[in-house]
């Protein structure tokens, strides 16, 4: 059998790099990472709380962080930002305000900015709340990953690869289904694959989504 890994952690320092910048000391680097993890969950909570559209999709690709000793910034990369950029000052204020009360910052300064993504549909976590939403309202597991293969032909990548696990379609015995279309090259490292895995809970239990996408070769 071949062994899985995670597609950014094998290419990390050759074409892909770190979604969180910063150095610490081994005895402090835990509580860096928990504080990562606290800011992500944070914003994720923020959008889901006040920026829903039809579909479902919150439409965050990726949060970047990087940390000094005095500022923290954040990049929110969206692929809908004008969920967040009607009330632009005023919203981007408030999330900030939730972070650092969230996180107690005193002496270190926080600043978020948001990137707007050209092609939406192109990025993994985007594409997996898509299907969640699907699952959640009882579509075919089938339809909804055929509607997301469609969605990212558009957004012109080479390969796309889904997989989903858990008690598809209510049934009693839980099962892998995943459906591949183009190329997904996962031992080429000179290829770039985003991945995401995603949890999504239904109402006979919880799925898991795993999306590769391979969207370009250097």
């Amino acid at each position: 059998m071949g062994q899985k890994i995670n597609p950014l952690g094998f290419r990390l320092g050759t074409i892909q790099g770190h979604h969180s910048l910063w150095f610490a000391q081994p005895k402090n680097y835990s509580k860096g990472l928990q504080e990562d993890q606290k800011i992500r969950e944070c914003i994720k909570n923020y959008v889901q709380k006040n920026m829903r559209i039809s579909s479902g999709v919150e439409g965050i690709a990726r949060i970047e962080i990087q940390k000094r000793i005095d500022l923290i910034q954040i990049i929110i990369h969206m692929g809908f930002p004008k969920l967040l950029v009607e009330g632009k000052p005023r919203r981007i204020k408030e999330l900030q305000m939730n972070v650092q009360k969230e996180l107690n910052y005193v002496n270190r300064k926080l600043n978020i900015t948001i990137t707007r993504i050209t092609k939406p549909y192109g990025h993994p976590n985007i594409l997996a709340e898509f299907i969640a939403g699907q699952l959640r309202n009882r579509v075919s597991f089938r339809k909804a990953i055929k509607k997301a293969i469609e969605l990212t032909e558009q957004a012109d990548t080479k390969g796309i690869q889904v997989q989903i696990a858990g008690r598809i379609d209510g049934k009693e015995i839980a099962r892998v289904e995943w459906i591949r279309e183009g190329r997904v090259p996962l031992q080429t490292i000179r290829a770039k694959i985003d991945y995401c895995s995603y949890r999504v809970r239904t109402i006979y239990g919880v799925l898991g989504i795993k999306i590769w996408i391979f969207v370009d070769e250097e």
